[in-house]
């Protein structure tokens, strides 16, 4: 029987010490009050933009976005790039094709309808370019991850020296707002990494918000379109509540005139 209690509490103490370190390894997101944030949230076309850009200079070496084709960076709710922006986004990358009359693949120039382009030909290539660590597709990241959109920021700015105590193991960084506070990514941003094309300032926070907002769209492209039908939906049910309020209380008036 003693020794039945003992193996309970030391299972006990087991757990309550990993509620503890797992405690003290959560740390609270940064919140940002995004512009796509509530009923009326609509995407900040220019920080779309620069986000892209941040994606395609940066993110694309490794992160495919496989669920998104070029002609999506034209449509409205997006980025909104103008068609021949598009066009040439596209242009520039070369789309393996075919077979051709021969039989063989080809390459050509990319078109509005192609999907974007895979930076490695399968899973077990961008493995083996990563340190064996696969590079996580971004088409719907942003919600796929707990936290969304303050998730991603944060994880982009939250890389710093491991505390005194903690050895990382070589390919390793810290990150204090990453599960366990490891990734294999080392930190992608950089002060001054990319120029803009519209002047903004390549800072660290604003690329980070940029890229995070290009995420969002891309896991939720219509979302500008549901915030409106559902805008119009609760003005629908504000004035059929109304219209039948008054219609129930008009009925109810003769029935009670006439008793």
């Amino acid at each position: 029987m003693k020794k039945i209690i003992s193996i309970t509490y030391l299972i006990f103490l087991l757990l309550i010490g990993s509620y503890q370190v797992n405690a003290a390894e959560k740390t609270d997101l940064i919140k940002i009050d995004w512009s796509f944030n509530g009923l009326f949230g609509k995407f900040d076309r220019g920080s779309l933009q620069r986000g892209y850009q941040v994606y395609s200079e940066v993110c694309a070496a490794c992160h495919s976005m496989k669920y998104l084709s070029y002609r999506n960076l034209s449509e409205k709710g997006g980025p909104e790039f103008s068609i021949e922006q598009a066009k040439a986004i596209a242009a520039s990358f070369e789309i393996t094709d075919g077979p051709n009359a021969d039989g063989e693949m080809f390459t050509r120039p990319g078109k509005l309808s192609d999907k974007f382009y895979m930076p490695y030909e399968n899973d077990k290539a961008a493995q083996a370019a990563n340190g064996g660590a696969y590079p996580p597709d971004m088409s719907v990241l942003a919600k796929a991850r707990g936290g969304g959109a303050n998730y991603i920021y944060s994880l982009l700015l939250g890389y710093e020296d491991p505390p005194s105590g903690i050895t990382l193991d070589d390919g390793v960084y810290y990150n204090k707002y990453m599960y366990g506070n490891q990734i294999k990514m080392s930190a992608p941003l950089s002060e001054g990494l990319i120029e803009y094309g519209d002047g903004t300032e390549a800072s660290v926070e604003q690329m980070s918000k940029d890229v995070t907002t290009f995420l969002m769209w891309a896991a939720e492209p219509h979302l500008e379109t549901r915030h409106r039908m559902g805008f119009k939906a609760i003005v629908y049910l504000i004035i059929l509540t109304v219209l039948v309020y008054y219609s129930m209380k008009k009925i109810w008036s003769r029935i009670e005139t006439e008793v």
